[in-house]
């Protein structure tokens, strides 16, 4: 349980006074902002606007944001007393890590910050990904007194593959960082809640494409050449079975097919057919080895057929493990910020998130921010899906508070 992994925390009771303050005065613009963002989304690789809009809004708050190299992207440092980091700047440097794209859905809601792009929307909560970790900057910086130095990360293209993760990270985003936290909403709890996990959260998620070929020919005569739709339904459905015995059940792996295509003409045998899908994995050694055994358990599948396999094996992500001081920490700050109460456990998911790039160089956790609206049975991925924007100020309070406990352990 998270409750046994607490740790020591300065004390912070000059954090939450301030942040009483802070949040009363500039509450109102963090969700202003949130609705902009909204309002304007962007798809991955596209985040231009967005990442101008908050360049500016770092620039007026008297800090030196620097965009990344395609421009869609940025990272600001803030110094120990509050403005622009400088190089001679000592201590300690703890990352916060949002993401800005949007999804190529249709916004469904009928709300004054209704998505304004036709066919993209914010249905996944990243626009209060943004808004938690500029606010929790910005109040921070606000304090003018940090034991250290703290990095906002605001990464495109988290929603695809490749992501954008690794590219911001090869433009230096790590540098001397520390620590690293990420918040990602959840509307299965509600506001003020947070759902916190050691371990494994979220998958391994990686792209898989089987293409089948043969001579092709009558169906009268599948003895004569090889049957490839035959073969293709043999693929998915006897490797993922086999995978069920060639790894252990622990590791949580997991593969399947979303697509299938193999010819048009109903008498008439294909000369080539596809499949795609997706392998997720839970355990990290597992997620080494899957590309290996996958495409060698296709060909074996395969080769009684008398089809030819080719196998396109494209990774995604690695799995989410929170690292156990991190994540002890940010559980610890929860308590502090938002009470005990405050703090769940989170079960595992299968889905894939690119903040474990970042936890494959540097410590760190991702939580999930309760923003879950009352009486509402919203899911992420939805046209429909919107947030209790109480969260933002509950985000606010818990990263900072992670923060101030990380610099200072």
């Amino acid at each position: 349980m998270i409750a046994h992994h607490a740790t020591t925390q300065p004390d912070t009771s000059a954090l939450r006074t301030h942040l009483d303050r802070w949040l009363a005065a500039h509450g109102a613009g963090l969700i202003g902002l949130r609705r902009h963002l909204h309002a304007h989304p962007e798809l991955s690789g596209e985040e231009h606007a967005t990442a101008a809009f908050l360049f500016e809004r770092l620039v007026e708050a008297g800090l030196a944001p620097q965009l990344l190299p395609n421009g869609n992207g940025l990272i600001c440092d803030i110094g120990p007393d509050g403005g622009p980091a400088d190089p001679d700047d000592e201590g300690p440097l703890v990352a916060l890590r949002a993401d800005l794209d949007a999804l190529p859905l249709p916004d469904t809601k009928d709300v004054p910050y209704r998505s304004t792009v036709d066919g993209v929307c914010h249905a996944c909560g990243h626009d209060v990904h943004v808004a938690v970790v500029i606010g929790a900057g910005l109040a921070l910086a606000a304090t003018g007194d940090l034991p250290g130095r703290v990095r906002l990360i605001l990464q495109p293209s988290e929603e695809v593959f490749p992501s954008g993760a690794p590219d911001v990270i090869a433009a230096g985003a790590l540098d001397g960082v520390s620590a690293i936290y990420a918040l990602h909403c959840d509307p299965k709890i509600g506001a003020g809640v947070v759902g916190l996990r050691f371990g494994p959260l979220t998958a391994a998620a990686d792209a898989i494409r089987i293409t089948l070929s043969g001579p092709g020919g009558h169906t009268a005569r599948p003895h004569n050449t090889a049957d490839l739709v035959n073969a293709l339904g043999r693929v998915v459905t006897e490797v993922p079975a086999l995978l069920a015995r060639r790894v252990d059940p622990r590791a949580g792996l997991s593969l399947v097919f979303g697509s299938i295509q193999a010819g048009r003409a109903a008498n008439a045998i294909p000369q080539t057919g596809y499949a795609t899908g997706t392998v997720r994995v839970l355990d990290r050694d597992a997620w080494q080895t899957a590309p290996e055994l996958i495409t060698r358990l296709v060909h074996e599948v395969v080769a009684p057929t008398g089809a030819t396999a080719e196998v396109e094996y494209t990774r995604g992500v690695p799995p989410v493990v929170n690292e156990p001081r991190a994540t002890a920490l940010l559980a610890a700050a929860c308590g502090d910020a938002l009470g005990r109460d405050a703090l769940v456990d989170t079960p595992q998911s299968m889905g894939g998130e690119d903040f474990s790039w970042y936890l494959e160089h540097v410590p760190g956790a991702m939580a999930r921010l309760g923003v879950g609206r009352p009486g509402e049975q919203l899911d992420l991925h939805q046209g429909s899906f919107d947030v209790d924007e109480r969260a933002i100020g509950a985000g606010v309070r818990l990263l900072a508070h992670a923060v101030l406990a990380t610099l200072s352990a």
